[in-house]
């Protein structure tokens, strides 16, 4: 949590995020997220950008089934393995018919 405070405290940031919201970002990441150690390593030929292959070596530890980014070095390869790597928006719109 001490890294997604010290990004939020960064100026350019702070002006677009709003205190409560981080607050309520962590009692969801309190409720609902478990601490994982990555256990698969992802060669780095699976991305185009070697600092989202940590992304991919979790989704393949803990068998997610997405990864919801805005990266378009993401959401560009649309899926890993067995981890779909869509856009919030599409995830929000797919939801609405579950």
């Amino acid at each position: 949590m001490k890294v997604i405070r010290d990004v939020v405290s960064r100026d350019k940031i702070r002006k677009r995020v709003n205190p409560s919201d981080v607050e309520n970002l962590f009692a969801i990441i309190n409720a609902f997220c478990r601490f994982t150690v990555i256990e698969t390593e992802v060669p780095p030929s699976a991305v185009r950008d070697p600092k989202d292959l940590y992304l991919l070596s979790l989704a393949d530890t803990i068998g997610a089934d997405y990864i919801i980014s805005g990266d378009a070095d993401l959401t560009d390869l649309g899926q890993h393995n067995q981890t779909k790597i869509i856009k919030l928006a599409d995830f929000k719109a797919m939801m609405l018919y579950l």
